[in-house]
Parts: C-alpha cells; structure tokens; sequence
C-alpha cells in the first residue's frame, strides 16, 4: 500500500478494519470506520499525519478522549473541523497502547507448559497489566483456575481443540516489562487513555481492565521505557537464573516494519530465553499457517512453532495440535 495516495491508503484501511476487526465486535466502530472510509474532511486531516498514525484505533481513541464520548461521523468532523491541532497532538503524542488483560488467558496455556518459577518480560507493555497475569482469575469452558488476587479480574477464554488446559497458574518470580512510553496506573491521564482505547459496545473490557488496574495499584510492576532492540538484552540481564525467562508481546511486531520484525527475532533467539509471540497472522515472518477466512492473532513458539490460534482480545484460543 506504500504506492498508494495517503487518502486512499487511510480509506482502505479504515474499510479493512471495519470488515476484519469492528464488524460482529463493535458495531458504533464498525459504522464510524466505514464512513469515515468516505469522508473527504476526515481523510485529509488523516493524509497529514504520519501513515503510522493514521490507525482507526488511535484516532477513535483520541477523539473519545477529547469529546468525553464515542464519535459519530458528525462529532468527528467537528473535531476536524474545529480542534485539528488538539486531536493531531493527541494522535501525535500517543500510541495504541491497549492493554488488554484479556490476552493473558492465551498465553496461559503455552507458559504453564515451561518449568517453573517463571520470570516474565513483556515488550510493548504498556501500564504491565499483562505481566500480572497470576494475579487474575481464569475460566475455560467452565473450569477455572483461581489468581492470587481475590479482587482480580475474571476472564472468560473458550477453549477450541485440544488446548493443554493447565491445573494451575505457574509461579511467576520476577517480571519487569518494556514499552517506548511506559504508562502508569497512577496517573488519571494515562488511565483515561487506555479506557479510551476499549472498543464501545464491550462492558465486560472495561469491567476487566478496571479491575486490572485496580489489582496493579497494590503492587504495580517494573516497566521500563526503551526500544525492544536495544534496550532488551539489558533487561533479560536482570532476571533471576534460576528462572525460565520468557520475552513474550501481543500485537506489537505489527507497528514496526519488517526488517525490524526480523531483528528482533534474532535478537530474541540470542538471548536463551524462551519466546511468546501472539501476533496478526503474517506479522512474524516465516511461520506457516493453515489458512483462516477471519483475522485472528496467532500463538507462536520461539519463533517457530504455531501453537494456536487466539481471538485478539482473549476471547477464544484453538489449539492446532
């Protein structure tokens, strides 16, 4: 799409998203990415940032955040239209960071399937709620395993196939994460942002990521700002040795280009820990998949090894066997 003018860049993708992502999830986003898709107004302001700012999630996400409300098509244009410089700077000075507790019920089975004690390193981070991930409760198909933290989130995963369904929640060391711009459960502003960046329609996200936040403030965990490049092997450094280490991410890889994507995974290989990634599928170069007609995210081992499947918010995992 690089050849593409940068309105109809923006309009495609802003289709795309509304067919693969919003549609059967979020219906107000679903609605609102299509029309803007052909709006004229909101497609130039879009044409004037950076193409890596140009996300649905990101712009949504800031107008929320400046309106105090979901967009229509008509609050947007008047954002546009009136505060240009206010939602620019927003989109400008901010990332996608959602961090979607919900994704911990995906890694779960893969982790607790390492020798324990655990020590976890999350890149891409964001406010490290995912690295709590033994504090929260979980729920598959009805069997749960309970978290350390009794006013914890309780999230709910299907499990499809033969997913290796642990009989407990692996002992977790030491965690410290990695993030560009760390956010902080203690600041309200970074709080509204990442309540802004839940998807309208989905009470049972916000509910969790309340309670995540909640359950980060008696403890909140180590994030470090830094470029998962450089600043990585300093962190895999400090963890304890007589844990496993495993550097894992979700829907991060996508927000840097390919040839950084294949550093990384070098990097990651020469560092002797263990490795999740839950990506788009086609994110991590060189995994084969079956073929799906959805856009699911993808749970790979070490690089290589397809394990599952996932639902990007955590809402399902199929296990390929």
């Amino acid at each position: 799409m690089t050849g593409l003018d940068p309105r109809r860049d923006a309009a495609e993708n802003y289709l795309a998203f509304a067919r693969l992502e919003a549609a059967g999830r979020s219906p107000a986003y679903e609605v609102l990415a299509n029309a803007v898709a052909s709006d004229d107004l909101v497609l130039n302001f879009l044409a004037s940032l950076p193409r890596a700012k140009r996300q649905p999630n990101l712009l949504f996400a800031a107008a929320r955040l400046l309106l105090g409300g979901v967009p229509s098509i008509g609050d947007l244009r008047e954002v546009v239209t009136q505060r240009a410089d206010e939602l620019s700077g927003v989109m400008l000075t901010r990332r996608t960071q959602t961090n979607e507790v919900g994704r911990c019920a995906v890694l779960l089975p893969a982790l607790a399937r390492l020798p324990e004690p655990l020590a976890l390193i999350e890149v891409g981070a964001s406010a490290g709620l995912v690295l709590l991930l033994d504090r929260y409760s979980y729920d598959f198909n009805g069997r749960r395993l309970r978290g350390a933290d009794d006013g914890g989130p309780l999230l709910r995963c299907s499990a499809r196939g033969e997913v290796p369904l642990p009989d407990h929640i692996p002992t977790v060391a030491w965690r410290q994460g990695l993030d560009l711009n760390p956010l902080s459960v203690s600041d309200d502003d970074d709080v509204a942002w990442l309540r802004c960046l839940v998807w309208p329609g989905q009470p049972e996200r916000e509910q969790r990521l309340d309670a995540a936040i909640a359950t980060a403030r008696t403890d909140p965990p180590v994030v470090h700002r830094g470029d998962l490049l450089a600043d990585l092997p300093a962190v895999v450094a400090q963890a304890p040795a007589d844990a496993t280490v495993v550097v894992f991410h979700s829907a991060v890889l996508a927000y840097v280009d390919l040839a950084t994507r294949r550093a990384f995974a070098d990097l990651v290989r020469s560092l002797g820990a263990r490795w999740l990634s839950n990506e788009g599928v086609g994110v991590l170069p060189g995994v084969r998949l079956p073929a799906r007609d959805d856009a699911p995210f993808v749970l790979v081992e070490d690089g290589v090894t397809a394990l599952a499947f996932t639902h990007p918010h955590g809402d399902w995992i199929d296990w390929l066997g």
